[in-house]
């Protein structure tokens, strides 16, 4: 059964609604699956996938090639979803290149938005995507692509200092355009500074509640990847230990010889068996 797909334009709407939304972040079509049977309000292909997909130990390695295909990908398994893209690391150093690969990952990943990673540094770089019709999210508080400026995947907003940058950050990104932000790994009382600094659509990850949207790694709440548990991750399943015992189920059976068995092989009719035994038998006889 299909669900109504949000649009960009129902997003600021919803915040203004206070209504809350649900994101869950995937990379393959399975997920992606799942999560649109389940409700799921957005699906986000973030390059964390370079993580729990591709066995990297940060975010830094995923190319525009990469979230492409990988986008493709959740958008065939969830059409009715409000998807959104990550832009990997060193995709828009400059505005020229942000607008070719932002436009780029438009028309072939299928994604509705793309997201990366700019407070006000790089308003230009915002304003430009959104010039060139690309709509464009960003991130404040802990940015994965700045992990080894921050010495590692650290929470952000300590200080009064450092939360009035982030706010800061948020409004820069609003004013240059973007239609929403990511706001990541903060005290929820700065995150809520956050999100009522801002009129655009904002979700959040290890910041509380605030935000219009809760943002959840899905491969961290079904507890398949278990390399290591963020904080802020809920895990309501545990489908590494799922997975492991049916490989070592299947493993077992197979070498005891017990799969496969004539429930999960094919048959041939009776006839047929004695036709292809006399077949055989006259082709070593010539």
């Amino acid at each position: 059964m299909s669900k109504e797909k949000l649009t960009i334009p129902d997003l600021a709407a919803k915040k203004a609604a206070g209504e809350r939304l649900v994101m869950v972040a995937v990379g393959e079509v399975l997920t992606a699956t799942w999560a649109e049977r389940a409700g799921v309000d957005i699906v986000g292909v973030g390059d964390s996938l370079g993580m729990t997909l591709h066995g990297h130990d940060n975010t830094l390695a995923m190319t525009v090639d990469q979230m492409i295909i990988h986008t493709q990908a959740v958008r065939r398994g969830a059409p009715n979803t409000l998807c959104l893209v990550s832009m990997p690391y060193g995709s828009y150093a400059t505005p020229e290149m942000a607008v070719v690969n932002g436009v780029r990952m438009m028309k072939e990943s299928g994604a509705d938005a793309v997201k990366l990673q700019l407070g006000r540094e790089g308003a230009h770089i915002i304003e430009a995507l959104a010039d060139a019709g690309v709509p464009v999210m960003s991130h404040v508080g802990l940015l994965p692509h700045r992990v080894h400026l921050l010495g590692g995947f650290k929470m952000q907003g300590r200080t009064a200092e450092a939360a009035l940058e982030i706010v800061e950050n948020a409004r820069a990104i609003a004013a240059a355009g973007a239609i929403g932000l990511e706001i990541e790994a903060m005290p929820y009382e700065v995150a809520k500074a956050v999100d009522e600094a801002v009129s655009i659509f904002t979700f959040s990850i290890g910041a509380g509640s605030a935000g219009t949207c809760q943002l959840l790694n899905g491969y961290d709440l079904l507890g398949a990847f278990d390399s290591f548990k963020p904080k802020f991750a809920k895990r309501y399943a545990n489908m590494a230990e799922i997975a492991t015992k049916a490989f070592a189920d299947y493993a077992a059976d197979v070498r005891s010889g017990q799969f496969p068995d004539e429930d999960h092989s094919y048959k041939m009719k009776p006839e047929e068996i004695e036709r292809f035994s006399a077949l055989l038998a006259r082709k070593d006889t010539q």
